[in-house]
């Protein structure tokens, strides 16, 4: 028989996305012995061809729902529609306000009104990314929530303004400025955040894209059915009573939205709850259990469902309800110190004593803790380099220790009291190996979201010790 000239072998060849999602099969197949009989076969899945998911893919990242997290639907998109025709009722709200069918109104005095209120949202802008910029990303639910509260807050001050005088609307505007310059910074900020948390394929870009694309068809429906809205109130109960009722429907939509966003950080509280839980499961007065991989240890779905939106910053909370303490971490060393002599401006006294204990006593460690008994408040104090397992095992410490001192530390220094759960928290930490497996039940600790204002470090040398050469510190 020449060569080539035995029948081909049937191939199935299968083309996937990047998501895994079958796209078609292709089959070789041949009718005879020769090659210029051969012919592929194309097979599309089932429901390639619809109209509607073609639709779809429009709106949706390529391989869903695969290339997301499962929470990413739970966006909802009603909480959007009601938004837009709210937001029609407060601009005409806005134009009766600035003088539209007074025919005493000034277009000058109304520019005028503009240029203020855009001054006012532009100063409001820094102002706030400058004191709370640092705290967006790791409490980017509770930032998202509150971005929704501004915008609602706005709208209600834009619709109170034709009732008030043409001298007070000035500072309601001005107000509802802000407010929506507040909402910006948080919206946008933790928009980033929660999209960073959506995508799981490196899709990130196209994820922003697709979410931009879902909103414009959104606002365009609500500007249809709005324009209908506002054509038909015209009376002030009914106006309000539509107001009320849509911001109501767009809090309640996005609280429940966030409610169930499942992020994988371990920010303050998502730290505490987690401790609790480990701390419960494996108390460290008893003998080692044997572990699985992921037998006991929270995951991020779990954890979300006892989280709240709104926690007090710094706060140690118990199984998410009794408070233990406070705790401030990334403080500046002259903290732990204590207060200056007045005259010398040197730290001197029993304080600086403890401190020097302190830093002898946490040498071995990335960090240094420290207990304001009066205050209940913790001090942590990061050394260099600090990465996200040196933060978490500091917070963890402080609350380690917040349990013990809650029968009083007695006759014990706040010294040993450290000493003691340093020592204590340490081999329970290695014990379970807590950090791995946190990491095995789906915990990013490769993103520090600790700390929610800009913190600093520090590094010990020996008296006498060459500098080093100046490198960067990474925080």
């Amino acid at each position: 028989m020449p060569p080539n000239s035995h029948p081909q072998r049937p191939i199935l060849i299968e083309e996937r996305d990047r998501a895994n999602n079958l796209v078609a099969t292709y089959i070789r197949s041949s009718q005879g012995a020769s090659e210029e009989r051969t012919r592929f076969d194309v097979v599309l899945p089932k429901g390639s061809k619809s109209y509607v998911r073609s639709v779809l893919n429009a709106f949706l990242p390529a391989g869903y729902p695969h290339s997301v997290t499962k929470d990413y639907m739970e966006q909802d998109s009603l909480q959007a529609f009601s938004s837009s025709i709210a937001g029609l009722l407060s601009s005409r709200a806005v134009l009766e306000g600035i003088g539209v069918g007074d025919s005493h109104a000034s277009p000058t005095a109304a520019l005028l009104l503009s240029v203020l209120q855009e001054s006012m949202g532009r100063i409001a802008t820094i102002l706030f990314a400058h004191k709370l910029g640092t705290s967006l990303e790791p409490e980017c639910k509770m930032y998202r929530l509150a971005a929704d509260i501004f915008n609602d807050a706005a709208m209600v001050l834009d619709c109170l303004s034709p009732a008030f005088p043409k001298s007070s609307r000035v500072l309601l505007f001005s107000l509802s400025s802000v407010l929506r310059s507040l909402c910006g910074v948080a919206a946008g900020s933790s928009k980033a955040s929660l999209s960073a948390h959506f995508a799981t394929q490196g899709n990130l870009g196209e994820l922003n894209a697709k979410d931009s694309s879902q909103e414009t068809v959104i606002s365009l429906l609500g500007m249809v059915v709005g324009s209908l809205v506002v054509s038909r109130i015209s009376s002030e109960w009914a106006t309000w009573t539509a107001m009320i009722s849509l911001l109501a429907i767009h809090l309640g939509m996005n609280y429940l939205a966030v409610r169930a966003v499942s992020m994988r950080t371990l920010n303050r509280q998502r730290t505490n709850l987690v401790f609790c839980t480990l701390y419960q499961k494996f108390p460290p007065a008893e003998e080692s259990k044997t572990v699985g991989g992921r037998e006991g240890f929270p995951t991020p779905e779990s954890i979300s469902l006892q989280e709240r939106i709104f926690e007090r910053d710094g706060v140690l909370r118990w199984q998410g309800k009794k408070v233990l303490g406070y705790c401030q971490i990334g403080v500046r060393f002259r903290c732990i110190l204590g207060t200056p002599d007045e005259i010398t401006s040197s730290y001197t006294g029993a304080n600086s004593q403890n401190v020097t204990e302190l830093v002898d006593m946490f040498q071995d460690e990335g960090y240094i803790l420290w207990y304001e008994e009066q205050r209940k408040r913790f001090l942590i104090c990061l050394k260099f380099p600090s990465d996200t397992e040196t933060q978490l095992r500091a917070w963890m410490h402080a609350l380690f220790m917040a349990v013990q001192v809650q029968s009083g530390l007695k006759d014990s220094s706040v010294a040993n009291v450290i000493s003691n759960t340093r020592l204590e928290f340490r081999s329970w930490i290695e014990r379970y190996n807590i950090f791995e497996k946190l990491r095995n039940v789906g915990w990013d600790l490769d993103t520090a979201a600790l700390e929610t204002h800009s913190g600093t470090r520090i590094r010990t040398r020996n008296d006498g010790s060459q500098s080093e050469p100046d490198t960067p510190w990474k925080f």
